[in-house]
């Protein structure tokens, strides 16, 4: 198999990566980079709104049936291919993180937003019949602004996109969640500090202390909300990056298990096999896209 998975930048799917934004219509976009279809990673965040096709999507290895009115986000890092119907067709946008808080002035603020959490069934929503129109307009208004307005008006154009993704989240929120409830907050929070330091940081108890509350508290709350303890969530985690390191790059398994904090190979193959039913290089050799 091939063991490198690119990391695209913005300036790969543009001509002009100097206001890191690119919009299209997706099916012109599948058109100009027919060859994507390979397993391949973003610098970039990356947001795509299907209004007609099938077909599927895998995020971090979690496939997904394309329906028209879905949306997804999808944060750097995150490993994605796909497998489209001819017919499909919607919006693309790619954004760096500059781009977007260069407007805000806000550090981290995008990755406040539930959908960029870097978990993958997150980042795919069904919109509703009319939170569907409306991203689509907003869609097109960001798309005739960056490719047919001159002079472009980047601000105005930052001001679209935030006004698309505060619309998904407001509705997003109330559809799952009701009014967030403290507990959900913390949850969210808890999910943000391990995205940062799951690495450093294995124990809940670490987790909880950044986050003021008891390591009892913090393992009800996600057994309430996730279905698992609060050092599965963080397990689950490891193990994410430990498969995509297995497929992204040729690193030894010694190397990824140094990596990501293990101080012995067995040990970490061990982990890995627990959590998954494969050794890394059984994962390596059969991961199949």
């Amino acid at each position: 198999m091939n063991k490198h998975i690119p990391i695209l930048d913005s300036c790969t799917l543009t001509d002009s990566n100097q206001n890191k934004i690119l919009i299209d219509h997706f099916a012109a976009y599948l058109k100009k980079n027919s060859n994507m279809v390979f397993p391949h990673r973003h610098s970039f965040y990356h947001i795509v709104v299907f209004t007609q096709g099938s077909g599927y999507h895998t995020i971090d290895f979690e496939k997904f049936d394309v329906t028209p009115g879905q949306i997804y986000f999808m944060a750097p890092g995150q490993i994605h291919t796909w497998h489209f119907s001819d017919d499909v067709d919607g919006y693309v946008i790619n954004f760096d993180k500059g781009y977007y808080e260069s407007f805000l002035l806000l550090t981290d603020s995008i990755d406040n937003f539930s959908f960029y959490n870097g978990i993958a069934q997150d980042g795919v929503i069904q919109l509703h019949s009319e939170l569907l129109q409306q991203v689509t307009t907003l869609s097109e208004s960001l798309y005739q602004q960056v490719n047919h307005t001159q002079p472009v008006y980047w601000d105005l154009t930052k001001t679209i996109l935030l006004h698309l993704l505060m619309l998904v989240e407001q509705s997003h929120s109330k559809t799952t969640t009701g009014e967030l409830s403290s507990s959900y907050a913390l949850i969210k929070k808890f999910q943000r500090l391990i995205e940062t330091d799951f690495a450093s940081s294995r124990l809940p108890s670490e987790y909880a202390s950044q986050l003021n509350v008891t390591p009892n508290h913090l393992n009800i709350v996600c057994k309430e909300h996730l279905g698992h303890s609060a050092g599965e969530e963080i397990r689950n985690r490891i193990v994410l990056e430990a498969k995509r390191l297995l497929v992204v790059n040729t690193l030894s398994i010694t190397e990824i298990a140094y990596s990501l904090a293990f101080n012995d190979n067995s040990y970490f193959s061990k982990f890995f096999k627990k959590h998954t039913g494969m050794t890394p290089e059984e994962f390596r050799k059969k991961r199949a896209w």
